[in-house]
């Protein structure tokens, strides 16, 4: 059967819309994705409504996380763990959710349109110990300096505030402390739910330029 030139049109159109939709999920979720800061708990380093650039590339790599990097990652089934549930042995955050079905895991982790994911600070990586008290905080037995949290900024204790942190996790908070749900509540959290880490803010153009 011999195709017409018009639907022949078509088709090369529709397969370059297929390709470039393709493409555009793979650079996505392996390279970088933009985002919209939506969460006060990071102010005043970030702010609500200004955009960011997200690099996938240390996930992809199987890269480490260091002290200081700003991560997005899927957040926990329970934000707040009380002392009953909570592992003081192993003090990690609970992830109790898998979608089921191929399209259910395609949105969910793909296209993200179904997950919640939270943008904290790392803190401490496997093996380090943390401390939290009198509104301090105490990494590997000396008082981290943290220059990036306003002046005034107190880091109040919770649940997870005398642990060591496992191999494979990250202590996360965020550097709004009053107004952050963060590792103090839900535990630490494992490197493979890390989704990204913030790389370059582009809006608004007068704090263009890489984010720390």
């Amino acid at each position: 059967m011999e195709i017409s030139p018009k639907l022949k049109n078509r088709l090369e159109w529709a397969y370059c819309f297929i390709i470039a939709i393709v493409l555009a999920l793979l650079f996505r979720y392996y390279i970088g994705t933009p985002t919209v800061v939506r969460q006060p708990s990071m102010y005043n380093t970030l702010e609500d409504g200004e955009r960011l650039i997200l690099s996938r590339w240390t996930r992809t790599v199987k890269g480490t996380y260091n002290r200081g990097d700003i991560v997005t990652f899927e957040a926990p089934s329970k934000p707040v763990l009380t002392a009953f549930e909570a592992d003081m042995d192993n003090p990690v955050a609970v992830y109790d959710y898998e979608p089921e079905g191929i399209f259910a895991k395609f949105f969910y982790y793909v296209l993200e349109t179904s997950k919640t994911s939270y943008i904290k600070r790392v803190i401490a990586v496997g093996g380090d110990h943390i401390k939290i008290e009198d509104g301090k905080v105490y990494l590997n037995g000396e008082e981290l300096e943290e220059p990036y949290l306003r002046d005034g900024i107190t880091t109040e204790s919770s649940l997870f505030t005398d642990i060591t942190v496992p191999e494979g996790y990250v202590f996360v908070m965020g550097d709004n402390r009053p107004h952050s749900t963060d590792s103090r509540s839900f535990g630490c959290i494992p490197v493979e739910k890390i989704e990204s880490k913030v790389w370059i803010r582009f809006w608004p153009l007068n704090k263009f330029g890489k984010v720390e």
